[in-house]
């Protein structure tokens, strides 16, 4: 089973929109229109929908079925990063369908459409939620939307998937996020051994070259993991210097940077690929570009915003800055890319990464938020 920490993540996917509060536009009162507003404390809380989820009966029902759903998912899928991003989409598209637009009050007279259209949406998606086959359907990266169509990939996709997270399963706590971060490393470098990395916008019968390295990945990893006999000591934290001052190299030191800082518990990084190099007989400098996803809340302007993405942002130009005081938060779904330069330095056993902290970075940018 999947950690406390699968479970605060849904909790929180559960609250992406903005602070609204319900205008007084008719003799109804707020306790009328939702009959557990008072009990539930709700006045309390500040996001719009999750204050109809709190003070209506059904919603909260129904509420509680999704959170369920959802952590069956992240149950069942080893990338919680690709489940937590698809999540964070639909509760925008949700409130935004159903009425619910940015800092903009819902009026009390429009309290019982908006109810009935997030009752709507919620057990539409619970539906969804429970068909295995959504979590194919769902991917939105090149490489998951090659292997979701062509069957052998994806059945080779979902035996490795399992044996991993039998393996995982045995895990707890610090391991099992840290076992998880690294198989999501695996998948980064597949893609950037394979071609996929930066194609998002290429169509997929142009990418046949590829089937072929994904298929020997598949193979390759499946037979290392079965070797392992459930043993994760075989198959993770055997951080090895890299055979060359590269992405892969890049990515294996952010790992190690984001995982000495407990960064995996706010943010996780979604792709890293090189920008340029310098590599001297001894020495390597590499500039990459990183992105990453927010996972759970944090100050925009505090330690883990400068630990673990490198700087303070100012999100409203969604852009580096020390604003010290600031109380803007990142919150779950926000993508932050930022270009750092690594230094590498040569020795017997390969590259070592001399960079120890994410500061400081070249450029920065914070998209799309909540």
């Amino acid at each position: 089973m999947r950690s406390l920490m699968g479970l605060t993540i849904v909790a929180v996917g559960l609250g992406l929109a903005q602070p609204v509060h319900a205008e007084a536009a008719s003799n109804q009162s707020i306790t009328d229109i939702l009959p557990l507003f008072a009990k539930n404390h709700c006045e309390d809380v500040k996001v719009p929908a999750e204050q109809l989820f709190c003070g209506d009966g059904e919603l909260n029902a129904s509420g509680d079925r999704l959170s369920r759903a959802i952590a069956e998912r992240l149950n069942r899928l080893p990338n919680r990063r690709l489940a937590i991003e698809e999540n964070a989409e639909w509760i925008r598209d949700r409130n935004s369908s159903c009425g619910i637009l940015g800092r903009q009050p819902i009026r009390i007279d429009d309290i019982k459409a908006v109810r009935d259209c997030l009752l709507k949406e919620t057990e539409e998606r619970i539906a969804i939620l429970t068909d295995p086959n959504f979590d194919c359907l769902a991917v939105h990266t090149t490489a998951g939307l090659l292997i979701c169509s062509d069957p052998t990939l994806a059945l080779a996709k979902e035996e490795l998937n399992e044996k991993v997270m039998a393996v995982i399963a045995r895990l707890k706590d610090d391991d099992e996020r840290d076992a998880f971060e690294e198989f999501e490393r695996w998948t980064r470098e597949r893609d950037r051994k394979c071609g996929l990395d930066n194609k998002d916008n290429v169509p997929l019968a142009e990418l046949s070259s590829s089937e072929g390295c994904l298929s020997e990945y598949f193979a390759r990893r499946i037979a290392e993991v079965t070797a392992a006999k459930g043993d994760s000591k075989k198959l993770f934290g055997r951080q090895h210097p890299s055979p060359a001052p590269n992405a892969d190299a890049v990515d294996l030191c952010v790992a190690q940077i984001h995982s000495a800082g407990s960064c995996g518990n706010f943010i996780a990084v979604n792709r890293v690929s090189q920008v340029r190099g310098n590599e001297t007989n001894d020495g390597a400098e590499v500039t990459s570009a990183i992105e990453m996803v927010v996972l759970s809340p944090f100050t925009a302007c505090s330690p883990i915003a400068s630990g673990c993405t490198g700087t303070c942002w100012d999100l409203k130009a969604g852009r580096p800055k020390s604003v010290p005081g600031s109380h803007e938060q990142f919150q779950v779904g926000y993508r932050v890319r930022i270009e750092k330069s690594f230094a590498f330095q040569k020795k017997d056993d390969g590259w070592h990464c001399s960079a120890t902290t994410m500061q400081p970075v070249e450029v920065g940018l914070a998209l799309s938020g909540p």
